[in-house]
């Protein structure tokens, strides 16, 4: 699709890897002024110089968690656009397994803070310019928790549901405002977010083994295909599983 998307700018939080990386590359392949978000300064330069020279892919550190930090990331975009993006993918993710009983506050609030604070306060940064200039496609990035439940999820499973609660909120408030919303919801992922999971999801009973699921590239493909509608046209919500 070498085009589809010239002379739009887009933000892609979490995009130094997994999902966000997927997203940001078929983005920059798409002719798409790209801004890299993640927290990992040294990794993120890596991955947002691999994408593109400078203009295509724009990488700016930012710890979703820090409230400071995502209205300076929010800055530095607005500086580097001139105005707010084209379209925001809000794909960082924080994943912990463990019972209720088991979870520490920290590691609860944390996964709040990046899976559903973070994309609101980045919402709540570019919305407001969207809705006056009647353009402009936020898309979330969720999962098969944000619907189905799991055992060892609370933590994941409360941040996922409060996304898909707030992006059901905005499509009814955006619908007829010119601004599309996307949520895109795949089953398990082979991502790094399961490099630290011990036991490994392939020794877990009831758990999708690595190589049967879904590759980032799918749900990249899925994201672009909201993207490239026709602009009356509104992509509620994808669903994706391993066929």
């Amino acid at each position: 699709m070498p085009g589809a998307l010239e002379g739009n700018t887009a933000v892609v939080a979490g995009g130094s890897r997994g999902i966000g990386l997927a997203v940001a590359r078929v983005l920059v392949g798409a002719g798409a002024r790209t801004a890299v978000l993640a927290r990992n300064a040294r990794e993120l330069e890596a991955r947002a110089g691999e994408l593109g020279s400078d203009d295509a892919a724009y990488a700016i550190r930012c710890d979703l968690r820090d409230r400071a930090d995502v209205e300076r990331a929010a800055l530095a975009i607005r500086e580097r656009f001139g105005a707010a993006p084209d379209i925001l993918v809000n794909s960082a993710g924080l994943f912990h397994l463990a019972r209720v009983e088991d979870i520490d506050d920290t590691d609860f609030a944390d996964a709040l803070a990046v899976n559903l604070v973070g994309p609101f306060r980045l919402v709540h940064a570019f919305l407001p310019e969207m809705r006056h200039r009647r353009r402009g496609h936020i898309v979330s990035i969720g999962s098969v928790a944000d619907h189905t439940t799991f055992a060892e999820n609370g933590a994941y499973a409360a941040s996922k549901h409060g996304l898909r609660a707030l992006h059901d909120v905005l499509r009814v408030e955006l619908h007829g405002s010119g601004v599309r919303t996307t949520l895109v919801s795949p089953g398990p992922v082979d991502t790094s977010l399961w490099d630290s999971i011990d036991p490994p999801p392939d020794r877990r009973e009831g758990f999708t083994q690595r190589e049967r699921m879904l590759e980032p590239d799918s749900v990249a493909a899925a994201v672009m295909y909201a993207l490239l509608q026709p602009l009356a046209v509104n992509v509620d919500l994808v669903r994706l599983s391993r066929s």
